[in-house]
């Protein structure tokens, strides 16, 4: 990478083709303009560590006895429209690259060799990635965000100890496809252990390919069930035996379903209530501006009759085409909590 001078930018050059050159096939324009790209990428990765590493300088500086506990350091950020979120991704970079290079394999050098997004691929993985992909830059292999991530794939599929050992083993003889068998481990890292062994069980009696996909998706549905049930209200007025209503879920091959169902269940009481907050807030401001008009302002108070068909107990509303030009109907009845009853089940 070259080295620029701040003072004149004009010392950084990247060969680009000709967009008008006839002499050139599409696939060489292409991997021409993919270089010069690699090129900013890598040069974009060592601008943000160092912005990083200036951002912790400010940070820890406060934290030594800056006046105002922080405050200087939001006020140095405001005062480069840089965001908290943005500020701390780039010290959380800073960080990984004082792990990689100066706790770890990496040669300073070698960080010219990845992509901005590979980089921050290869902090986030395991320590045996990341000695391979190190050692792999020290060579002077350019290091992408794919070439990561098979990597990381293929370690955790040959050595995670979510799978059965029947599975790992075909993986590591290259039996199985580490494409296929690492999004498994993701999906059963987030499975509690009553959940995992039955999937295991399956695994264990079936190493296939196909056995393979369909646990993925059935620990995809558990996982998605699971936590829909935690946030449903309408879950906590009764006494369910959700385990139970899973493995007969599952017995007629509807988990998946259940899950879905479940989920925009959640999606409907998270409607419900942003909705009720809207219509008290729609009343309040209506009934705020009846108070501050009068006979002398007609437009004003029929546009405010109009939102009355939004804001008062009962309302009509016109989905248009979306529901056939019908019209849906809504009553809403305010309780207290000693008035609600339990939803019953017949």
């Amino acid at each position: 990478m070259q080295t620029i001078d701040p003072n004149d930018i004009s010392s950084f050059k990247i060969d680009l083709p000709d967009p008008e050159q006839d002499d050139i096939n599409h696939l060489e324009f292409l991997a021409q303009l993919e270089k010069a790209w690699a090129v900013c990428d890598r040069f974009d990765l060592q601008t943000e560590i160092w912005r990083g590493r200036i951002l912790r300088i400010v940070r820890d500086r406060e934290k030594k006895g800056g006046e105002g506990r922080g405050a200087g350091f939001l006020h140095w950020l405001r005062d480069r429209e840089i965001s908290k979120t943005r500020a701390y991704g780039l010290i959380q970079l800073a960080d990984s690259s004082d792990e990689l290079v100066g706790e770890g394999s990496l040669d300073q050098a070698s960080v010219n060799q990845f992509s901005k997004r590979a980089f921050i691929e290869t902090a986030q993985s395991v320590p045996e990635v990341q000695q391979m992909i190190s050692e792999a830059a020290n060579q002077g292999q350019e290091i992408t965000r794919k070439q990561v991530r098979r990597l990381t794939d293929e370690f955790i599929s040959a050595t995670s100890s979510l799978l059965p050992e029947e599975i790992r083993e075909r993986t590591q003889e290259n039996l199985l496809p580490s494409r296929i068998v690492a999004p498994l481990v993701k999906e059963l890292s987030k499975l509690p252990d009553s959940h995992m062994e039955d999937l295991q069980e399956s695994l264990r009696k079936e190493p296939e390919i196909n056995c393979i996909k369909e646990v993925t998706t059935r620990a995809k549905s558990i996982t998605k069930l699971l936590e829909a049930s935690l946030s449903l209200r309408a879950l906590q007025f009764v006494d369910l035996d959700l385990e139970k209503a899973m493995r007969e879920a599952q017995r007629l091959d509807v988990l998946g379903l259940m899950a879905d169902a479940l989920t925009h269940a959640q999606a409907i009481e998270a409607s419900i209530l942003r909705f009720h907050s809207s219509w008290k807030k729609l009343d309040s401001l209506q009934e705020r501006i009846w108070l501050e008009s009068g006979s002398s302002t007609p437009y004003l108070r029929e546009l405010l009759e109009v939102l009355q068909n939004l804001s008062g107990n009962t309302m009509r509303i016109s989905l248009g085409e979306i529901a056939g030009g019908k019209r849906i109907r809504l009553q809403i009845a305010e309780e207290s909590a000693d008035q609600l009853d339990p939803p019953q089940i017949n």
